[in-house]
């Protein structure tokens, strides 16, 4: 009898931290979205752009900033506020001299990924399931900015 009522009670506790811990800012947080990179316009299958020429959208940077500056940091320097966090420190895409040596595909399948799928860092998360391949190819545009660097 008194364990039924000890799991009752640790049930509602739970129920309550987690309730307390979420706050009762429902308002506010809905209206709060991330952004979403407008659809880009792709060439026929036939014919190949070339995505380096095409300039970053101010979309895709705030997508980076909506999920990436966490960990990456504001500049992409890798000292986002969950850097410290972290027990493998965060990619600074301002750093050519790795980047450099990745292509544009290897950057792409990180993203899409996640770091643990390409031998990297576990904590990178996959965002295949959050953001389109065109946002992820945009991103990397955008990483190569960060960085003044070429592809491998």
């Amino acid at each position: 009898m008194f364990v039924k009522k000890s799991r009752k009670f640790q049930i509602i506790l739970l129920l309550l931290m987690t309730l307390i811990a979420c706050g009762d800012n429902a308002k506010e947080t809905a209206k709060v979205k991330p952004p979403t990179a407008a659809p880009e316009k792709t060439a026929p299958a036939a014919v190949v752009a070339q995505p380096e020429q095409n300039p970053v959208p101010q979309k895709t940077r705030d997508v980076y900033q909506w999920y990436c500056t966490q960990c990456h940091g504001l500049k992409g320097k890798g000292d986002g506020i969950n850097a410290k966090h972290l027990t493998v420190p965060p990619r600074d895409h301002t750093k050519g001299e790795y980047l450099e040596t990745r292509t544009d595909k290897q950057l792409f399948d990180a993203i899409k990924l996640g770091g643990l799928a390409v031998g990297r860092a576990p904590c990178m998360p996959s965002w295949g399931n959050t953001l389109k391949d065109e946002t992820i190819h945009s991103l990397v545009r955008y990483i190569r900015e960060l960085c003044e660097c070429e592809a491998l």
